[in-house]
């Protein structure tokens, strides 16, 4: 069975590979070299495959070559998007920064004008109590003048009762020449009176005329500072609750914080000193209540923003980065082992731009084992952040750095496996994660 499977494949063999000679001639002899169909079929089966394999390989690195260029322009298509997205979000920042700075402007201006409004209110109340003073006197006066004319009739009687008695006596020729000088006097004593009364009385009526008027204008200036107060009041309000929201969401005491900033910033005097007039042991108005505690609010919107300079609220890098890791656990890049990361990744390229997140010292710039170049800025509130891995540092030790100041540009120095700034927030002397306080700041910054 085996002879005849054997004999009928070799003649498939001759049909399709027949024996060939290869001759090969020399100078001196000849000699050839027979290919049997079994060798031909190897040969031809050996150089199918290679050029299958040649196909395939071709095909595998066009399809790489395809699909990498593919992911290079979602690469660039990605890059273009996340950075139109920061510049949004830098155009969204400054028009905050604008909004905050107009805001600060109209809270001066409206404090010029309470000052204003409060100066003519206490003038206008002066004025009123003036009046009350002199109607006051005036209606004594008028009093008086009554009186004094009422007792002058009296007297007048009393000498008309006399007269009658002297003519009924038969001693007029005697009393005559001194009863009328008398009577004369009083008629024109009677004649002045009356005209002082009528003057009295008309400026009596002038004077509630102008305290009804000055009455009407307190009122209209009451209305004014009751809106204008409400404007304030709801602006204080917009103003002052994201900013404590802001810290409380960054896991800051603001009760501490503030009282801290307060210790720093202690001096007294200017607009946001509180306003204190004398009420003669009377209660204090309504009014300057309210606008002292704006001016609290005031003078606690101004700390929250001296407080928001010192806490690192900001972002290290200002142009386009990648995130590429996140504050915790993870797999480390060089040991493939577990370990804790106690910063964040932003990579770039080589020479980007290191801002300073917070106003602080510094209080390192230079080579630290696997951080590279680092830089180490002490702020307030016992915070503290550092900068690694970067290519230049351009800050030196004790130097005060500002919020936003560069610091150095981005690198690979260290225990790195490409270039990328590893940034860093300690809070007495514990690593917290970064983006608490960047996210804290994105709907106010």
């Amino acid at each position: 069975m085996r002879t005849r499977l054997a004999i009928k494949f070799d003649a498939t063999l001759e049909k399709l590979f027949p024996e060939r000679r290869v001759f090969l001639r020399s100078d001196t002899d000849t000699r050839f070299i027979r290919l049997r169909p079994v060798t031909q079929l190897i040969g031809f089966t050996g150089s199918a495959m290679l050029v299958a394999w040649a196909i395939v390989a071709t095909a595998v690195l066009l399809m790489d070559s395809i699909g990498s260029g593919n992911f290079r322009e979602q690469a660039k298509r990605d890059r273009v998007t996340y950075e139109t997205r920061l510049n949004i979000l830098a155009d969204e920042r400054d028009t905050r920064a604008h909004e905050a700075l107009a805001a600060q402007d109209r809270f001066s201006k409206a404090l010029e004008q309470i000052s204003v409004m409060q100066s003519q209110l206490l003038e206008s109340e002066t004025r009123r109590r003036e009046l009350e003073t002199g109607i006051e006197v005036i209606q004594n006066t008028l009093r008086r003048t009554m009186h004094e004319r009422d007792d002058a009739r009296t007297q007048l009687t009393d000498l008309q009762i006399q007269q009658a008695d002297s003519e009924n006596g038969g001693a007029l020729a005697s009393a005559s020449p001194e009863t009328s000088e008398t009577m004369n006097f009083l008629v024109t004593a009677l004649g002045d009176t009356a005209v002082e009364r009528d003057q009295i009385i008309a400026d009596a009526q002038g004077a509630l005329t102008r305290a009804e008027e000055l009455t009407r204008e307190l009122r209209l200036m009451q209305d004014q500072n009751e809106q204008i107060f409400r404007q304030l009041e709801d602006a204080m309000a917009v103003s002052v609750q994201p900013l404590d929201k802001m810290f409380r969401a960054a896991g800051m005491n603001t009760d501490s914080i503030l009282s801290q900033v307060r210790q720093g910033y202690n001096g007294q005097g200017g607009p946001l000193m509180p306003l204190s007039f004398s009420t003669r042991g009377e209660d204090t108005h309504p009014d300057l209540d309210r606008a002292n505690r704006l001016l609290n609010q005031m003078d606690q919107l101004n700390l929250y923003r001296i407080a928001a300079e010192g806490a690192p609220f900001a972002t290290p890098v200002h142009r386009a980065y990648r995130f590429t890791s996140g504050f915790g656990y993870r797999r480390d890049p060089k040991t493939g082992g577990k370990r804790m990361h106690r910063g964040v990744d932003f990579a770039g390229p080589v020479g980007t731009p290191l801002h300073a997140t917070a106003d602080g010292v510094v209080v390192h710039a230079g080579w630290s084992s696997g951080y590279g170049r680092l830089v180490k800025i002490k702020h307030a509130f016992g915070i503290e952040t550092r900068y690694a891995h970067m290519s230049k540092i351009i800050v030196k030790e004790g130097q005060k750095v500002s919020r936003g100041q560069r610091i150095g540009d981005m690198g690979a120095s260290g225990r790195v496996t490409g270039p990328h700034l590893h940034y860093e927030v300690r809070v007495d002397g514990k690593a917290v994660n970064p983006m608490i306080f960047i996210k804290a700041a994105r709907d106010v910054f």
